[in-house]
């Protein structure tokens, strides 16, 4: 048994019965939708024409929403349906990153996500979903695709339909019969400000006025208009994801960098790295929009979600660290072999989020090769930069006199790091992307609207600017220099990840 949905688009007259039913049954807060109708029109005046889309959840057979959620909140049922626990619920957003269809919301009451889940309260009394039995045109046709004698199942033997998004591989359950392909895929409609009777919402707007500039310089007019549709959340992780990428890239660098403690710099490796481990678990848990079931994540974990083995893999980091850094303070450093799990929680913990954007897979400039290498060069040079800011002056055991300062062994990964790091944002940004959505988000960066704060801030301010420092203060043995560029480096580290969480989230998914 498998319950899906098709939606006549032929008959659809666009009168928001639907959504009106669905909010009713469901008691939808206001400003929030699980089924909405939008509005696309093609052609001049007088000679326009307008389409309508009735869009949902897909109650996918390959749910992407279900293998990213952590707590097994998401999940599907042996009948299809893809339904939500909201008691097992974070918050944590990560299931609107993986939904390529925008199907899912933040409930302002329940701070949980929530979603259509088929009316399955309904479904497993013996009635029809909401939406289906208010439709006066009765285009919208639930039952059991596995069932050949069902309403459904014969429309989809005898007529042409299509899908929203098939190269998603998420095999979804809702097919559309006439509907405008245009109305279906947001590439090809061109953003606008207004609707027929509103304005977006101003966070919205600035969206659309982002990506309509890289629009015009395309000079792709001739595509369809959205001219109705309802709100959306622009952009569900924000500088507190960004900046969490930042310090846990700190905190893994400083690791790869002294090892468990018993070199260079002694305690201060550890403690540092604890430091900003810390710092990552708090912007974590103040990221949930259910900060108080954080510790579901642990107890009520779903292992294929690698927000759960991040999770795992930061304990037992932070363990290790933990206990290099009472080993070094108690005066019994551990042994070199220690070095060991030390460094692998390190890489482990710098490149774990590359998997986890990789299962967000709602946002196509995510799902790039290159970001688990990144992520690893960004913690080198995090983490150098950040030992530089904090021991300026200390001696290495055994440097020749005059030579003994950690810049001397830092420096020069540090500049090598930032090489790389450099090399890797244009090769992520100059080669060529799978997906439309992909290469506008990557447009963005490269000449858009956050091209300046990529091109001046991240590359400029983070890059070049700190090489030239650091390469002064090499040959003049400046401390303020060095100290000047190490602060630079962190800062354009941070201002990349920032724009890459960004772009990533700016292309529209409805």
């Amino acid at each position: 048994m498998r319950y899906g949905f098709v939606i006549d688009q032929r008959k659809c007259i666009g009168c928001h019965a639907c959504t009106v039913a669905c909010k009713e049954e469901n008691q939808v807060p206001l400003g929030a939708f699980r089924t909405w109708v939008k509005y696309v029109e093609r052609g001049a005046f007088p000679h326009t024409r307008r389409h309508f889309a009735v869009l949902r959840c897909n109650h996918c057979d390959d749910a992407p929403c279900v293998t990213i959620c952590p707590t097994v909140a998401l999940h599907r049922r042996p009948d299809g349906i893809v339904d939500l626990d909201g008691a097992r619920c974070i918050g944590c957003k990560s299931c609107m990153q993986a939904c390529p269809y925008d199907a899912l919301y933040i409930d302002p009451a329940s701070g949980t996500a929530a979603k259509c889940h088929y009316c399955a309260h309904r479904v497993e009394v013996g009635l029809a979903p909401a939406c289906v039995i208010v439709c006066p045109e009765q285009a919208i046709v639930a039952g059991d695709l596995d069932d050949a004698a069902s309403a459904v199942a014969r429309l989809l033997a005898r007529e042409e339909v299509q899908v929203r998004k098939p190269e998603q591989g998420t095999r979804p359950k809702v097919f559309y019969l006439g509907a405008d392909s245009a109305a279906l895929t947001p590439s090809l409609q061109a953003p606008g400000e207004r609707y027929m009777w509103a304005q977006r919402p101003d966070d919205e707007a600035s969206l659309v006025r982002m990506v309509a500039s890289l629009e015009r310089r395309d000079g792709d007019a001739a595509r369809a208009r959205a001219v109705y549709d309802v709100p959306h959340m622009v952009r569900p992780w924000g500088w507190k994801v960004s900046t969490y990428l930042w310090t846990k890239a700190i905190a893994a660098g400083v690791a790869l960098l002294t090892g468990a403690g018993g070199g260079l710099l002694g305690a201060t490796g550890p403690a540092l790295s604890l430091v900003f481990l810390a710092l990552t678990a708090a912007l974590l848990v103040l990221d949930l929009r259910r900060p108080e079931r954080f510790l579901y994540i642990l107890l009520r974990p779903n292992p294929r979600s690698w927000l759960v083995w991040g999770a795992w893999i930061l304990v037992a980091f932070g363990a290790v660290e933990a206990l290099a850094f009472a080993a070094v303070v108690a005066g019994r450093p551990l042994p070199g072999i220690a070095d060991v799990p030390v460094v692998l929680l390190a890489l482990a913990a710098a490149g774990y989020s590359a998997f986890l954007f990789g299962q967000a897979e709602g946002r196509d400039f995510w799902q790039g090769a290159l970001k688990l290498p990144h992520l690893i060069v960004g913690a080198v040079a995090a983490g150098s930069a950040a030992l530089l800011v904090v021991a300026p002056a200390w001696t290495l055991p055994g440097a020749p006199a005059g030579t003994g300062t950690p810049a001397t062994a830092l420096v020069p990964t540090l500049m090598l790091a930032l090489l790389a790091h450099a090399v890797l944002v244009l090769v992520e940004l100059l080669t060529r992307h799978a997906s439309r959505d992909a290469a506008a988000a990557a447009a963005l960066l490269r000449r858009g609207a956050l091209a300046w704060r990529l091109w001046g801030g991240a590359l400029g301010g983070g890059v070049l600017t700190p090489l030239a420092l650091l390469f002064v203060a090499a040959g003049t043995e400046s401390a303020a220099l060095t100290l000047a560029g190490a602060v630079a480096a962190l800062a354009g580290l941070w201002l990349y990840e920032d724009l890459w969480v960004r772009a990533g989230q700016a292309i529209p998914l409805s």
